[in-house]
């Protein structure tokens, strides 16, 4: 009985020799985990952050490239007024001299409209000839024409885009079938 009893405590001396360095293994694993943890999360937040920058120059880009919409939509209403004045000079009038430098001078501030419009990316809305569009044309009526159904027949009102955004639809008349 002696020597199993010198057996069992020989396995019981070598078991509490190696409890030590068994609970050292598991705490560095622990700790290799709780590395790998911290690493992942420092990455996690590292990507987030570069992701709100990433949106930020996105948001300041437009801000910037589209800052002046409200502005441009008023004038808008001023290049209508121009046109229509354009449009409703009688044709007597512009043989009379009287009159002449009159109407060059609106056609001359027409262009310069034009030309601050186009430098500022502000394009008119081809229309008239045009499929429908729900993007691009508001339709506000709807016309018997030789046309096919849903080509655009008549432009009550130029629209006009913002580089790559519409400012406002063009409002039209639209062929109806038969």
């Amino acid at each position: 009985m002696n020597k199993l009893h010198d057996e069992a405590e020989e396995i019981r001396t070598e078991t509490a020799e190696g409890a030590p360095e068994l609970a050292e293994h598991d705490r560095i694993a622990e700790l290799e985990k709780a590395l790998e943890e911290a690493q992942a999360k420092v990455l996690y937040a590292a990507a987030e952050a570069q992701n709100v920058r990433r949106r930020a120059d996105q948001e300041r880009t437009q801000a910037v490239a589209y800052a002046n919409t409200g502005f441009a939509r008023d004038v808008l209403s001023v290049k209508d007024n121009l046109d229509r004045a354009l449009t409703h000079i009688p044709d007597g009038a512009r043989g009379d001299e009287r009159f002449k430098a009159f109407i060059e001078g609106i056609e001359a501030t027409a262009r310069e409209l034009d030309s601050v419009f186009g430098r500022n990316g502000v394009t008119r809305i081809e229309a008239k000839g045009q499929s429908l569009d729900p993007n691009k044309h508001q339709a506000m009526i709807e016309m018997p024409s030789a046309e096919a159904p849903g080509t655009i027949v008549e432009e009550m009102q130029a629209g006009y885009m913002l580089k790559d955004r519409l400012l406002r639809p063009a409002l039209v008349g639209v062929a109806k079938a038969g």
